[in-house]
This record gives structure tokens, C-alpha cells and sequence, in this order.
């Protein structure tokens, strides 16, 4: 009986191991040389296509500097970076289906999304709000009878809706395909408001809209913690973690975050308490 229960164990561990491991992306990635980061086109200040092209923002600054840190510890200098394009709509699918093997954008860690793939530790923390055009709602109460655009593939859907039940506010979700419906459709009156993570909003409608009007609302719905997607795999996942580490407990992340959010002041007590937490030790 005891050496039947032993292999019971010894059976279970194994399964652990296989699972934990489905794609052995650090193998893959120290055998190729070759990393294929995902990124967001249109999701400025974290990730976007800068005009020469080229992927930029907070987000993206993280996995370069992620990928400088896997080449020290795979002692494999020099990795190629593969850059995706991914959407709100798809990135969970091209992650995992294996086109991606780390997406660098604005994912918000959610225990549904666990389901599918896998997080890094938190990169930061935001809010959800809307955005509308001149002296649109400035509150959640103001967006009764009105149009309230989201982005397919988003958490901020959900979350709209269910603020929405539990408020008793009666306004139409419109649901949009593309970053590049946004402006259009709030300038064209398409819809009333624009619902995305705060953050978000500065970049894709307020620095975005090229001298258009738009008002920021008063009132965040929701907390939004990004995390960089992976696939299930625990070594590829505590390898990234290690290097986010390594970026959180020294200098390089009051770096990359005044690069991209110094007109902001400091980051507030939720933000700097996310850095700290997660500047684990070896």
C-alpha cells in the first residue's frame, strides 16, 4: 500500500512538472535566439506604434528591459526580438496559441482570463472612467439614455454593464471592434461616451484626437491591474518575474515610469505599494 501511494505521488508530481511546463518557452527562446513579444498598436502611453513604427511606451519599455534580463539569465546574448501586433479582441488567443510569447499592452489581470493564460506580476494599477466630447457626462448618473462605446475583447464591458445594473443607470453599451472607431465615434455623436481604463483614455482619445475637444469624466467604475500575458509555463513565469524584479527594486523603474508619466507627478501611494510588494527578493 505505502509503495502504491508513493506512486501515486511520484505520478502527480510528474503531471505537475508536465503542466507546468507545456511549451518549455525558455528552451524555445535560448534554442532560436529569438523572443515574439505582443504589442498594442493604438494604446498610448503603454503601448503603441510611435511614427517611425517602431513599438513604444511604458509597457513595452518593461519587456525590453524583461528580454535584457533573459539574456543574462539563459546566458544567451543578443535575442532577437520578434514584434506581433495584437488587439484587445485577440491577444488572449495569440498567446495562447503560442504566436506570442509575452504580450506587452494594457491586460488587466482577471481570474476568467487565469483560465486561459498566464500573468507576471503586476506592472501597474489603474481605473476605469469615460471620456466624452465638449460638456458630455461627467458622472456615471449622467450617462442615463446615453451611448457608451467600449472595446471588444476588454474587461471594461463587464464592468460597465454591471455598474450600470447595480446603479440602475439605463444606458446603451456599444460595443466597437477597433481602436481606430474611437475618435470617430464620439466626433460623428455615434455615442455619447467612450469607456476604457483611465490612463488609456489620455492616450488613445485626449492625446490622440489631434486638438479635439473631449472631457475626461469625474468618476472611476472599476480597478485595473495590467500584468504582462504569458502562457502557462511556472519557469518562463518566474523568469519574467525575476527581471521585473530586478526593475522595481532600483532605479530603472523611476526610469521608465518618468519617461512615460512624469507630467503626472510621483506615483500615487496604490501605484509605488505595487512596486514595492513586488520587488521580491531571491
Amino acid at each position: 500500500m505505502n509503495i502504491r501511494v508513493l506512486y501515486c505521488i511520484v505520478g502527480m508530481l510528474v503531471a505537475c512538472s508536465v503542466q507546468a511546463q507545456p511549451g518549455g518557452t525558455l528552451k524555445r527562446i535560448a534554442d532560436s535566439k529569438s523572443i515574439v513579444l505582443g504589442y498594442r498598436t493604438e494604446a498610448a502611453p503603454f503601448s503603441f506604434a510611435a511614427p517611425d513604427g517602431q513599438p513604444a511606451g511604458y509597457s513595452v519599455d518593461l519587456c525590453k528591459r524583461v528580454v535584457a534580463s533573459l539574456e543574462q539569465q539563459l546566458k544567451v546574448p543578443g535575442l532577437a526580438i520578434k514584434w506581433v501586433p495584437v488587439t484587445a479582441d485577440n491577444r488572449i488567443a495569440q498567446v495562447a496559441g503560442g504566436s506570442v510569447d509575452l504580450e506587452c499592452g494594457t491586460t488587466t489581470v482577471t481570474l476568467g482570463r487565469l483560465e486561459q493564460v498566464d500573468f507576471s506580476s503586476l506592472i501597474f494599477v489603474d481605473g476605469a472612467s469615460f471620456v466624452s466630447t465638449g460638456i458630455g457626462p461627467r458622472t456615471l448618473a449622467d450617462l442615463a439614455g446615453k451611448r457608451v462605446g467600449v472595446l471588444a475583447g476588454s474587461t471594461t464591458e463587464p464592468r460597465l454593464r454591471s455598474v450600470l445594473k447595480e446603479r440602475k443607470i439605463d444606458a446603451q453599451v456599444v460595443v466597437l471592434r477597433d481602436d481606430r472607431e474611437v475618435v470617430s465615434a464620439l466626433t460623428g455623436k455615434k455615442i455619447d461616451a467612450f469607456a476604457n481604463d483611465r490612463l488609456a483614455l489620455i492616450g488613445r482619445v485626449l492625446l490622440g484626437s489631434k486638438g479635439g475637444e473631449f472631457t475626461l469624466a469625474d468618476e472611476d467604475f472599476s480597478l485595473e491591474p495590467y500584468a504582462l500575458m504569458m502562457r502557462r509555463d511556472a519557469p518562463f513565469r518566474l523568469a519574467v518575474n525575476r527581471a521585473l524584479a530586478q526593475v522595481y527594486s532600483g532605479q530603472q523603474i523611476v526610469e521608465v515610469y518618468n519617461r512615460w508619466f512624469a507630467d503626472l507627478g510621483r506615483p500615487g501611494p496604490l501605484l509605488a505599494s505595487m512596486y514595492y510588494l513586488n520587488a521580491l527578493g531571491e
